[in-house]
């Protein structure tokens, strides 16, 4: 019989104004938790680009080598799709304290083996599996931020611990030249890729026990055993699911992204089915009006969020004939934005809901400008042969920062329209359908460079995407009384 873990609730939440709380430490926990997780999934694009610039062995025998390197990551992130609802009642059931510590630490082994493996197919099974392990990330700690923290700063709470999502990204794609650097003195030319996932993958782990001990102490023993069981069994299965369909549908010269929508299918076929053996709680948040309005509209979102992230040096590199060096500091401007967007857009959220005008005004207004400031980026690569790396880093910096303000809204919007003991699962669901933007993103993104040899015609789609987005968020019911 499944355990209703009714974790406790009240300490930080009546917490006395003034001074650091118990809820602060929390966010600051699972920041530390994002960004390990985002260095460890966004390693890969620069690792990646290196391959493909060194026409290095794994990648070498592509034609379509970026279309190739664009379906490793989006092979990831159908690894990451697959276990976001499962992730969620998973949390739901055994606790999200729980499935947080086992997300880290499943992330970090995961990430250090993709180190050590030979062979194009082998990296691939690693990067689905971590994909598999970080999934449960997500709703766990949305959930948990809610349950702890004083309502009228949940949004905050969100904002500030996504914050190491940025982080993360920043850390990892400044870092990636010079840990292949390192790797090249240690373990040679041919095998200095490695690097970044053996030093990665190692620091993961250590923060995951960390994570552990932390969580043990706020609300006592972890369910690990039975928790980790049922996600390696699960794991194991979609694991399976996710290289049959990619070794059957490039057997028959299916494109990448081609592949990368096989994958989106695929897990709705899987999901679709746990449906149909679990209704009740699952079934009322699948039938939430808002909850599918924010899901949907967030596929624009993930599909922004990793096309930048995942080919952000390759655009720079590309546009600017620039060093890989210089192409990864240039990026670290759309990475880094969010260190400042992700918790001033938390606090705008909170703030405009206190004073009655709800956070879907905002969100709107956000996401639009994002959507133009993207254009705008799209027609400048257009318009300059040899664009200036100055130039690229404003449009980068500041469309990052409305861009990243705009998430937390969306959270704290999302966690405004569901029940307290749906949460688990609204997060879930409305992660696993916003993944679709980032397992088509990639490899989608990389063929029209093949097939084009520019990036401009990726970056327009990006646009346009987050300017519909804006229209789903406009039909969702918002109430909008006094916090």
């Amino acid at each position: 019989m499944p355990e209703v873990t009714a974790e406790p609730t009240a300490q930080g939440r009546e917490a006395p104004r003034g001074g650091w709380q118990p809820y602060h430490t929390l966010w600051a926990m699972l920041l530390g938790g994002w960004l390990f997780s985002y260095a460890d999934r966004t390693i890969t694009g620069p690792v990646v680009t290196w391959l493909i610039e060194h026409d290095h062995g794994m990648l070498a025998s592509a034609s379509h080598p970026h279309a190739l390197g664009g379906l490793i990551g989006s092979l990831f992130f159908a690894g990451y799709m697959l276990t976001q609802f499962p992730g969620g009642y998973l949390g739901d059931r055994f606790g999200h304290r729980t499935m947080l510590a086992v997300s880290l630490l499943w992330a970090g082994v995961a990430t250090l083996a993709s180190g050590l493996m030979s062979g194009l197919i082998a990296f691939v099974v690693l990067r689905v599996l971590t994909g598999l392990g970080e999934g449960v990330f997500y709703s766990n700690d949305r959930s948990l931020i809610a349950q702890r923290t004083p309502p009228a700063k949940a949004g905050l709470g969100m904002g500030v611990a996504i914050t190491g999502l940025s982080i993360g990204l920043t850390i990892a794609t400044i870092s990636a030249p010079y840990l292949i650097d390192w790797g090249e003195e240690v373990f040679g030319e041919e095998d200095a890729w490695r690097m970044p996932f053996l030093v990665l993958g190692v620091a993961t782990l250590a923060f995951g026990w960390a994570t552990a001990v932390y969580m043990r102490r706020i609300g006592g023993p972890l369910k690990a055993t039975g928790s980790t069981l049922r996600l390696l069994a699960t794991s194991a299965v979609l694991c399976a699911a996710v290289m049959a369909v990619y070794l059957i549908a490039d057997g028959a010269g299916m494109p990448s992204w081609g592949v990368a929508i096989l994958e989106c299918v695929l897990a709705f076929v899987l999901i679709g089915g746990i449906f149909a053996r679990r209704g009740g709680r699952l079934g009322a948040v699948s039938r939430n009006r808002n909850v599918l309005l924010l899901s949907f509209a967030f596929i624009a979102v993930m599909w922004n969020l990793w096309f930048f992230s995942f080919w952000s040096v390759s655009i720079v590199a590309d546009a600017a004939h620039s060093s890989f060096q210089n192409a990864a500091l240039v990026a670290t401007f759309n990475a880094g934005a969010g260190i400042l967007g992700f918790p001033a857009g938390g606090r705008l959220s909170d703030h405009a809901k206190a004073r009655g005008w709800g956070r879907r005004p905002l969100l709107i207004a956000f996401t639009v400008v994002q959507g133009v400031l993207v254009l705008v980026f799209a027609a400048y690569l257009q318009t300059h042969e040899k664009p200036s790396l100055w130039v690229m880093s404003v449009l980068l910096f500041v469309s990052s920062l409305f861009f990243n303000a705009l998430q937390p809204m969306a959270h704290a919007l999302l966690n405004d329209v569901v029940d307290a003991a749906e949460r688990g699962a609204a997060f879930g669901l409305f992660n696993l359908v916003g993944e679709i933007g980032a397992v088509v993103s990639p490899a989608l993104s990389g063929t029209l460079f093949d097939h084009y040899g520019s990036w401009t015609n990726a970056v327009y789609i990006d646009g346009a995407l987050m300017l519909a987005s804006a229209l789903l968020y406009t039909l969702i019911r918002e109430r909008t009384a006094r916090a």
